[in-house]
């Protein structure tokens, strides 16, 4: 009964008086906007997994565009024009990380996508800072992949710089790990003559069949040669964290058993 009456006096104190009136008022709407504030914010951190999806799963299909746009824009001075089927032979396809190792002579990734999901071993795989690896074996649900920090991975690799492009020249080489720091890489036959520097962009070469040409590698980070030396010795510090890996997309190049086909049964014939 006292808390009854408590209460009905107040409601009265309020009610009879503008000034206890309007208090209330912006108190009451204080409070009810932190509250629909703190609700929102749980709300949506609750959703961040489902959004996280859907923008991984768009830009998988972004990717896909700009790997065509790249493949039918010709180089200045180059006069060949890419067939549009050729453009469009890479698809992407999101798979999550379940398992990573970096500290080892040859480091390995487990992926939730298998052969249930399209997966196939040779198929590559790249996160959106760069270049990851390479499919190994797939079961109906998981795939194995060796990384790029693995002693037997090799991509053939492009330097990107301004003077380059002015030159419409070349400088490609093959990416290789050392076995040391999981944040650099080798990058191997270049020619000492080829005007390169530190900081210049190296990216996945055209003569790539599992990744798409102009997939970041990484920026050199050291450079130097010797004088009886015919290749620069070169330092690229990777793009990819593969410390922190969580999300990476498969690339399937469509033509690949094609052009693999062909080149196996021309090697066979030379034998």
């Amino acid at each position: 009964m006292f808390a009854i009456l408590e209460l009905v006096s107040f409601w009265l104190l309020v009610k009879n008086n503008h000034y206890w009136d309007v208090s209330f008022f912006n108190t009451s709407n204080f409070y009810a906007a932190k509250t629909l504030e703190s609700s929102n914010y749980v709300k949506n951190y609750m959703n961040l997994g489902s959004v996280n999806d859907q923008l991984i799963a768009e830009n998988a299909q972004l990717k896909k565009a700009v790997a065509a746009m790249q493949s039918l824009k010709p180089r200045e001075g180059d006069y060949y024009k890419v067939d549009s089927a050729f453009a469009r032979r890479f698809e992407f396809k999101v798979a999550k990380v379940v398992n990573n190792t970096v500290g080892l002579s040859k480091n390995y990734l487990t992926i939730d996508k298998g052969t249930l999901d399209g997966v196939e071993p040779g198929m590559g795989v790249i996160c959106p800072q760069g270049v990851v690896g390479t499919v190994m074996q797939c079961s109906e649900h998981f795939s194995r992949v060796y990384s790029i920090l693995h002693s037997e991975s090799k991509v053939s690799s492009e330097i990107k710089n301004l003077t380059l492009r002015a030159k419409n020249d070349k400088a490609l080489g093959i990416s290789e790990w050392g076995g040391l720091n999981p944040k650099i890489i080798n990058l191997n036959t270049i020619d000492r003559f080829k005007p390169i520097k530190q900081g210049d962009s190296v990216v996945t070469s055209e003569q790539n069949v599992i990744y798409p040409s102009g997939t970041m590698i990484g920026k050199i980070r050291k450079l130097s040669t010797k004088q009886d030396q015919a290749f620069f010795d070169i330092e690229v510090e990777l793009a990819t964290d593969f410390r922190n890996l969580s999300y990476v997309y498969i690339v399937n190049n469509k033509l690949k058993k094609e052009q693999d086909l062909l080149e196996q049964s021309t090697t066979e014939e030379k034998k």
